[in-house]
């Protein structure tokens, strides 16, 4: 039996970036009504999500779990209940970012070639933090650049779990932190057994941040278009429940 339905946030209840569209909230709400838990487990950080999604009633794991935030009924707030930031060797890091750059090409870009994050996070901006949309869109729509090289940047880089991020970037979070480790840890926490989780996502494929939680024994629902939700979840939707 199914109590917890963690959530991916981008790709899955929403466009890149984009508020959360009513269609979909009221998914959330359907799944709330229905006692299933509900979780979002996201790789930026808890107050933009929450944000992003209209301040919906949910907890909310950031940062691949550096971050946490609880939702107060009382109020309608989000309270931070975890914040852990990492130290950067930076020097280091840009070292290594330039030495793939020089390797693969990549030598020309608009701004930083590296976002350092508070959380000891870590962005490779192929394209650099001021990239235009429209060039970040067109770079590497398949991933296959991204990919074909996802290996050596993993190799380079191997204090931190590595994602093919965004449009034209990879993310990096310090070890052991990604999803499945931030998903586990909540779930020991409140008692809660891998069989008795669902997670919602669309970033499943190599690389994704998705893919953690995808190769584990956790049920994963893939959303491959999330104007399809409803249809993605149609089970949890039907499915008796107490």
């Amino acid at each position: 039996m199914i109590k917890l339905i963690a959530f991916d946030l981008d790709g899955t209840l929403t466009q890149h970036k984009t508020p959360l569209e009513p269609a979909n909230r009221a998914v959330l709400d359907e799944l709330a009504a229905r006692g299933y838990t509900l979780l979002m487990v996201g790789a930026g950080q808890c107050a933009r999500i929450f944000r992003q999604m209209g301040e919906y009633p949910i907890d909310i794991i950031g940062n691949y779990g550096l971050q946490a935030a609880v939702y107060e009924q009382e109020t309608g707030t989000l309270r931070t209940v975890r914040d852990l930031c990492f130290p950067v060797d930076r020097e280091s890091v840009n070292a290594r970012v330039d030495a793939l750059r020089e390797k693969h090409g990549f030598t020309e870009y608009r701004g930083q070639s590296v976002e350092f994050h508070p959380s000891g996070c870590v962005t490779f901006a192929i394209l650099g933090t001021e990239a235009l949309q429209e060039d970040k869109l067109a770079f590497d729509p398949d991933r296959k650049k991204r990919r074909a090289i996802y290996d050596e940047v993993v190799a380079t880089f191997p204090e931190y779990t590595v994602f093919v991020g965004g449009s034209s970037s990879f993310d990096m979070a310090p070890r052991p932190y990604d999803k499945l480790y931030a998903l586990d840890a909540y779930a020991v926490e409140k008692g809660i057994s891998h069989a008795e989780i669902a997670y919602v996502g669309d970033d499943y494929g190599p690389g994704g941040n998705d893919e953690s939680v995808y190769r584990s024994d956790i049920r994963f629902v893939k959303v491959d278009d999330y104007t399809r939700l409803r249809e993605a979840l149609s089970d949890l939707l039907e499915a008796p429940h107490a």
